[in-house]
């Protein structure tokens, strides 16, 4: 009997500090987000065996390197929640259907409009606030892309700039942080 009684406070104790681990760690979304994102999870709700069929739509891999590795992630996973949410408002109907008015369902164009426009705001305040530099990295980034590689003029200009480019990229891995 001691010993249940003493395990009972042990118990009470590790679950306090679970759950107060918890709460810090969720201390940076706002709790009217928390609501918003549970109640439009019941509009757009897909089979369980959907929603973990081991395929993230982000990987978690990126977030293991550095630290300016994960805020690069950051910056690109926010833009894409952007574009994401703007697809889904687009995707709403301009006005609810009687027929969802009439249910016990989230009427599609009402309520959801209202809920992504305020997690979209809320994401796109992270990111102009928390993600500036990110942002400016990744219009670098995209720009390379458009790179023309088969100019003449860029290929000779690239070879000139070659040698200080590839010395600056062996030296940044020689800096100790």
């Amino acid at each position: 009997m001691v010993t249940t009684v003493t395990t009972v406070p042990r118990a009470a104790l590790c679950l306090s500090l679970w759950l107060l681990a918890l709460q810090v760690r969720g201390a940076y979304i706002p709790p009217k987000m928390n609501r918003t994102i549970d109640s439009l999870l019941k509009h757009y709700k897909i089979p369980a065996r959907e929603r973990f069929n081991g395929q993230p739509v982000f990987s978690k891999d990126a977030l293991a390197g550095t630290m300016e590795a994960k805020r690069l992630f950051m910056g690109g996973v926010l833009e894409t929640y952007e574009k994401l949410i703007g697809q889904m408002l687009q995707q709403l109907p301009a006005h609810p259907t009687p027929q969802a008015a009439e249910s016990n369902e989230l009427p599609a164009g009402g309520d959801v409009r209202a809920e992504l426009s305020y997690v979209l705001k809320k994401v796109q305040e992270l990111r102009k606030h928390r993600y500036r530099e990110q942002e400016a990295l990744l219009q670098e980034l995209r720009a390379l892309r458009h790179l023309q590689i088969d100019n003449l003029v860029v290929q000779s200009k690239a070879l000139w700039e070659l040698p200080w480019l590839y010395e600056e990229a062996s030296s940044l891995y020689d800096v100790r942080v």
